[in-house]
């Protein structure tokens, strides 16, 4: 067997005899030995930063709340869709919020995931509290004609309020 601290050396083109005329087109055949130690090595000194988000992360983040406020989906089937040019500014101000909010709990010597899911939650909330805000104007200025229409229309339950409008139906005769 062989030495746990040795060095294994791996070319690119082993197995030449066996895979003659087989190589993928445009594989160089004339590579460089691996040094699987070293690679390792670079490897596991190689950090992987999740906060902050790149500028690239952001827009896609923006971009997908646009869809998502302003295409029909689940959200949209309950609180109504918002027209897109209106869904880019409130996107862009949903994430610039929530952007804030999570960097604002950043320290330097976290990993970021925290952070990350911070982040997402914030979007989250900002972009539910938009709708139902939305939604919830849209309502305010025919809510009480609607309720009234909503209540005149359902019919007698027997409740203490169906029982009311019968003994106003029955005083009115």
């Amino acid at each position: 067997m062989s030495d746990p601290e040795s060095t294994t050396t791996v070319t690119a083109s082993a197995h030449e005899d066996s895979t003659a005329g087989m190589e993928p087109h445009g594989q160089n055949q004339d590579a460089k030995p691996v040094d699987i130690k070293e690679e390792t090595e670079k490897l596991s000194n190689l950090t992987l930063q999740i906060w902050p988000p790149s500028q690239r992360t952001r827009e896609a983040v923006i971009k997908r709340l646009v869809e998502t406020l302003s295409t029909p989906s689940v959200l949209s089937k309950r609180y109504g869709t918002i027209p897109e040019e209106e869904a880019a500014a409130v996107a862009k101000s949903i994430e610039d919020e929530a952007f804030t909010v999570a960097d604002a709990s950043f320290s330097p010597g976290s990993d970021g995931i925290e952070i990350l899911q911070l982040y997402s939650k914030e979007i989250s909330k900002r972009m539910l509290d938009t709708v139902k805000a939305r939604a919830g104007e849209a309502a305010s200025p025919a809510a009480p004609s609607a309720s009234a229409a909503v209540d005149s229309s359902a019919p007698p339950t027997g409740s203490a309020g169906g029982e009311e409008v019968s003994s106003s139906v029955e005083e009115e005769a």
